[in-house]
């Protein structure tokens, strides 16, 4: 009770004293007030001017810092001095590969900065005498200018614009017509545009005070809009001209800067018209300002406008899947340091290599076209997407079609109406598609038929690592990112015969050797599932087994499958999936038989890594994308650095190179087809698996070279969706070209063959096993797998055979 009345006594003590403080204002005002009209009425005439001149201004100048202090809150925020002095801008952030060059941006407004001196005197010059005569004259605000357009507003209507390039900085910059609250007086109707325009003054004369004039030109030059997503001066250059900010012609300066009065009705590129007769407006300016003299005006205005013009986007430029994997890996380091990867200016480096990148890009390309020219032709007018029957799944295009926002649209407008939804979704409609020669193709096609063209497409991905680094120095995740974001790199699909590169590094590890010998016979495995014990056979591609005896090494070269799972059987399952973890797979395993023949999913670019283990002998180092992460004032503010893990005995690695090798050196090895290409005339040495997963959906090659290890993948966007037959859709076939076109540009670059035309080395430490056998002078066997022509399908009795339709 005490403390309640002393809260009162206070609160009444306040009120009284706030009664007080008003009061003594009134009286003080009142008696101002007077001492003016007094004053006031004393004045001759022209003293009663001035004096009301000066009142004016006086009034002006407490009612702007008034606003500025957001008095009693009935204006809203303004921007502050600490703002000023260090405004938020939206830079773009730049990737750059391991060569040097700018191969991408990442950007909410695509922006790089520059610098006054990177900026051509003629730009200057044409904007201050097309935007602002004056602007070296006045201190933010253009009074002369504002009477002006208050003299036009009343004789003629209209007015004159009268913004100073200070004050259209102030927009730039701050936004304060959107981002800054009006207050408790912006909502009287006409009152929110005065508030609006006095901030822009106020923060105007704020800038003029903190910078010079020329700082004041290089951050208007820096954050304004160019039309076309081109922001800033530099990027605005490239856009239209493809030139920079230091090289533009006079005409090309009269064009960007007459753009600024509206950039679309005056953009070159949308209305080249407006455009021409606008820049002859500013290059009149010129005139006017003799930075050009009669002669000069006359013959650049005879001149037409000649663009370059290349707008930037998100999705043009190479190494598009990598550039988002890069996005992906930031994305939690950003937030963690309340990083703006889309607007702070970094400067991201990374392992890619653009020349290599461009040849990993052309060589898919080259490879798919064909594997769609066969595709094409194996299924002709049939639909391609079967059961493991081989009849065609129902419904599968309509399935697919209830995913689409179409089908969600005509949902949610005709409800349970199926027959309404099914009309629409059949209905023509103008769409784009995907298409080898046009990149995307503008047509006519009804939402059923677009699904059915695109879902007709083989898809592949590439990637190619150094084995001795992990940095990636190639990145291909599909045939075509606008139509496929999903990334073929990073997807999960079984890798059949790839896979067997455990089983044999993990039978190294137990003190196998390659020249050690087996037979090729079906040995049952005595599997429990679901409680229940059965039995598990393997066979090869053809279903049967030779009961020839082979060493190791031939086995391997020759993808035999009964030998890989006996020897599966005598080393472990567990301890399999264990090397392969510590060889870079990081997708959980299912430790089931038929693991050893790579029924179990596994992206590419972890197999890749795990074959470049190997190739590093024995030593595991995942695969690294950036280098470093610069801010944009130059500091570096992450750095990866690669850390390598002994995963497996330097013997086994060298016997595992040993073993790639014979898919090229041992009789009928499945990766003979490699020496198709030209890539051995420098003395370059190469290894390499195949494989093929059941029904061919999906088709695999790793290659290995001393310095680099490349692998593709070809298949369907489905599983469901491949050929009928291992002589087309194995591995050899389709995804072991890609690696060939590959190489042979690399080694076709004088530059990188002195880094990848390499031999593997000699053993480093006397090996106690040998593993030279089955060596013969090469020649090209077309097959996957053993004496047959069907490839490395995984086969294994139905029971237990892992799903392969999505």
């Amino acid at each position: 009770m005490v403390k309640q009345r002393d809260m009162k006594k206070a609160a009444s003590f306040l009120i009284r004293l706030f009664q007080q403080l008003l009061s003594r204002i009134a009286k003080i005002g009142k008696q101002c007030i007077s001492w003016y009209v007094h004053t006031f009425r004393k004045l001759p005439w022209y003293g009663r001017t001035g004096m009301g001149i000066l009142t004016g201004i006086g009034m002006l100048i407490v009612l702007l810092v008034m606003i500025d202090l957001n008095f009693l809150w009935l204006f809203g925020k303004s921007p502050s001095m600490f703002n000023i002095k260090e405004p938020i801008q939206h830079i773009a952030s730049e990737i750059y590969s391991a060569d040097g060059k700018l191969i991408g941006k990442f950007y909410s407004e695509n922006r790089t900065p520059v610098e006054y001196k990177d900026i051509s005197p003629i730009l200057v010059k044409t904007l201050v005498c097309t935007e602002d005569e004056r602007f070296y004259k006045h201190f933010g605000i253009d009074f002369e200018g504002v009477f002006a357009a208050a003299k036009d507003y009343v004789a003629h209507g209209t007015a004159r614009g009268a913004s100073t390039i200070t004050q259209q900085l102030v927009k730039n910059l701050f936004k304060v017509r959107s981002q800054y609250s009006t207050g408790l007086l912006g909502h009287i109707p006409g009152v929110k545009l005065l508030i609006m325009k006095a901030k822009e003054w106020v923060t105007a004369v704020k800038i003029e005070m903190l910078y010079s004039k020329e700082e004041i030109l290089t951050m208007y030059f820096n954050t304004v809009d160019f039309g076309s997503n081109a922001f800033g001066i530099k990027t605005a250059c490239h856009t239209y001209f493809n030139t920079t900010p230091d090289k533009i012609t006079v005409e090309q300066a009269a064009t960007l800067i007459g753009l600024l009065k509206a950039t679309t009705y005056y953009n070159p590129k949308i209305n080249p018209k407006n455009s021409l007769s606008r820049r002859n407006v500013v290059l009149g300016k010129l005139y006017e300002h003799h930075v050009l003299n009669k002669h000069q005006l006359d013959s650049i205005r005879k001149l037409p406008t000649i663009l370059k013009f290349k707008q930037e986007n998100y999705y043009t430029g190479p190494a598009l899947y990598f550039r988002e994997a890069i996005a992906n890996e930031l994305k939690e380091w950003c937030k963690e340091n309340n990083t703006d990867l889309y607007g702070d200016g970094l400067k991201i480096y990374t392992t890619l290599d653009s020349r290599l990148q461009q040849y990993a890009e052309e060589a898919v390309n080259r490879q798919m076209r064909e594997v769609q020219k066969r595709f094409d032709a194996h299924w002709g007018t049939q639909a391609p997407w079967r059961d493991r029957n081989g009849e065609e799944i129902p419904r599968f295009i309509e399935e697919l079609a209830e995913k689409t926002p179409a089908y969600q649209y005509l949902s949610h407008k005709y409800g349970n109406q199926t027959d309404s939804i099914t009309y629409y979704l059949n209905q023509p409609h103008r769409c784009k598609v995907f298409d080898y020669d046009l990149g995307q193709k503008d047509t006519l096609f009804s939402t059923m038929d677009s699904i059915r063209y695109m879902e007709r497409f083989m898809h592949c991905g590439f990637v190619a690592i150094a084995p001795h680094t992990g940095e990636v120095k190639a990145w291909v995740g599909d045939i075509n990112f606008q139509s496929w974001k999903y990334d073929k790199v990073l997807s999960k699909r079984q890798p059949g015969s790839t896979f067997k590169l455990f089983v044999y590094t993990e039978a190294m590890n137990q003190g196998l050797s390659p020249c050690d010998l087996r037979v090729d016979e079906n040995i049952p495995w005595e599997v429990e599932e679901n409680g229940e014990k059965k039995l598990w056979m393997p066979h090869n591609a053809n279903g049967g087994a030779t009961l020839d005896t082979m060493s190791l090494k031939m086995a391997f070269a020759q993808s035999v499958n009964t030998i890989a799972a006996n020897i599966a059987h005598e080393v472990g399952i567990h301890q399999i999936a264990t090397t392969a973890h510590r060889m870079g797979i990081q997708t959980k395993l299912e430790e089931t038989p038929a693991l050893s023949l790579g029924a179990s999913d596994v992206s590419l670019l972890e197999l890749v890594s795990a074959y470049g283990t190997v190739v590093n002998d024995g030593e595991a180092i995942q695969p690294t994308l950036i280098t470093r992460v610069e801010n944009k004032d130059g500091k570096v503010i992450y750095q990866q650095e690669a850390e390598a893990t002994q995963a497996i005995p330097y013997a086994s690695a060298y016997l595992m190179q040993q073993m790639l090798r014979g898919g090229l050196t041992c009789p009928k090895g499945t990766s003979q087809a490699l020496w198709r290409f030209r890539i051995f005339d420098k003395g370059t040495e190469f290894g390499g698996k195949t494989g093929t997963s059941s029904n061919h959906s999906d088709a695999w090659f790793v290659g290995i070279s001393p310095n680099l290890v490349g692998g593709a993948w070809v298949g369907g966007e489905y599983r469901s969706i491949h050929f009928r037959t291992g002589e087309l859709g194995q591995g050899s076939r389709t995804a072991l070209p890609v690696f060939g076109y590959f190489m042979e540009k690399v080694l076709a670059n004088p530059e990188l063959a002195a880094l990848y035309a390499k031999k593997f080395p000699s053993p480093k430490e006397k090996l106690d096993r040998s593993w030279d056998c089955n060596d013969y002078f090469p020649h090209y066997c077309d097959s996957d797998s053993i004496l047959i022509t069907l490839g490395d399908s995984l086969l294994f009795e139905a029971e237990h055979a892992s799903p392969t339709e999505d």
